[in-house]
């Protein structure tokens, strides 16, 4: 039987006493803490290194996207800091993910680059007007082997491309955020998936923020959630599902 995917939770806030109190409450449930843009240009990055001292892999949501050189310099940077995962925006090409693993790696050689395909916050129609043409799936697919050639460790996609990037680059780690509990609001993500749909179509982590961390009881939040995905994978062992 699978194991159910990894769960990242999201310290979408805005200071590092709050991002430490609420990893702190939530880090029995947890596999890991994601540090995004918010903390990293407000208390900066040295708030990697305070999370990461609480025991639990820290996946950096930095989507580096510059010239080769600026990005391996910042990713050596945050690999210092104790990031486990670092994002990059495969669209900058493979150079660039390139020199992101090396700087990465250089100080952390167990940690790895995840390449972010498609944002889940663009559906069809508003990726037409970034890429004038070509469907979600057949971007997804075309980025996940670009990352895949560059020696990324993994790739971000919603649940919607899981096939598609195991098809693609089937090596690759698959982490997925965009999840929404049932009847929980999509906020502004254009695909969501809930954590059940995430355990059958294959993800290995799953990314949650606001569901959890907005909760009024957050680590309550975080049980239901882990334990709707035990479920899925308890239903998947028994033969039934997808």
């Amino acid at each position: 039987m699978r194991r159910r995917p990894g769960v990242l939770v999201a310290l979408d806030v805005p200071s590092a006493a709050e991002a430490l109190d609420l990893a702190r409450r939530l880090v029995e449930q947890a596999t890991g803490f994601k540090v995004g843009l918010e903390l990293l240009m407000g208390p900066g990055p040295g708030v990697v290194a305070a999370v990461r001292e609480l025991g639990r892999p820290v996946f950096v949501d930095a989507k580096l996207h510059d010239i080769p050189a600026t990005v391996e310099r910042a990713a050596r940077r945050l690999g210092r800091l104790g990031a486990r995962w670092l994002t990059v925006h495969a669209s900058g090409g493979d150079d660039m993910v390139r020199a992101a693993v090396e700087g990465l790696t250089s100080q952390a050689p167990d940690a790895g680059v995840v390449a972010v395909t498609v944002l889940t916050s663009l559906d069809e129609p508003r990726l037409a007007r970034v890429i004038g043409s070509g469907s979600v799936g057949r971007q997804v697919a075309r980025l996940a082997s670009l990352a895949d050639d560059a020696g990324a460790e993994g790739v971000v996609c919603s649940v919607s491309e899981l096939g598609v990037v195991a098809q693609a680059a089937p090596r690759l780690l698959r982490v997925t955020p965009g999840i929404r509990p049932v009847g929980a609001a999509a906020d502004d993500q254009a695909r969501v998936a809930t954590p059940s749909e995430a355990v059958r179509r294959g993800a290995d982590l799953v990314v949650v923020g606001r569901p959890v961390t907005r909760a009024s009881d957050p680590a309550a939040a975080l049980r239901s959630l882990v334990a709707e995905m035990e479920q899925a994978v308890d239903t998947q062992g028994n033969g039934v599902g997808e």
